[in-house]
């Protein structure tokens, strides 16, 4: 299992570095889950950083992707799962809450992110990071 947050699904419809390396480590796992907050994350940077049309392409593979995901609801467990991240750790609010999500699945799943503060973040709570 493989928890997906947003600095990765970007690489999916925007050309990013790193982009290809991404996509392979999301191809090999088929089975992904990410928090409820991916959902906004990715839609706002997907408006911020593409012209229309590219937006719309962008817009309508996400949504396939959307479809495939496990979600992890952002209850009150965990935001305050979030809550003591962020205090532990340092890490910012929606990354806490990409890891709050990522915790509460426990066992061998990995975090794949590109986002190098989330990533050491991660590390301290002993999750196993790939993409960094």
């Amino acid at each position: 299992m493989l928890y997906v947050d947003t600095s990765a699904l970007l690489k999916r419809y925007v050309e990013e570095v790193d982009s290809a390396a991404c996509e392979r480590l999301l191809l090999a796992d088929p089975e992904w889950v990410t928090g409820r907050h991916t959902l906004i994350e990715v839609r706002r940077n997907l408006a911020r950083l593409l012209d229309p049309e590219p937006l719309g392409q962008a817009l309508a593979a996400f949504g396939e992707d959307w479809l495939r995901m496990a979600v992890v609801e952002l209850d009150a467990f965990t935001c305050e799962r979030a809550a003591e991240i962020a205090e532990a750790t340092g890490a910012r609010t929606l990354d806490a809450l990409h890891l709050a999500a990522a915790t509460r699945l426990g066992g061998t799943l990995a975090l794949l992110t590109y986002d190098v503060r989330q990533a050491v973040a991660a590390r301290k709570l002993g999750l196993r990071v790939a993409g960094l």
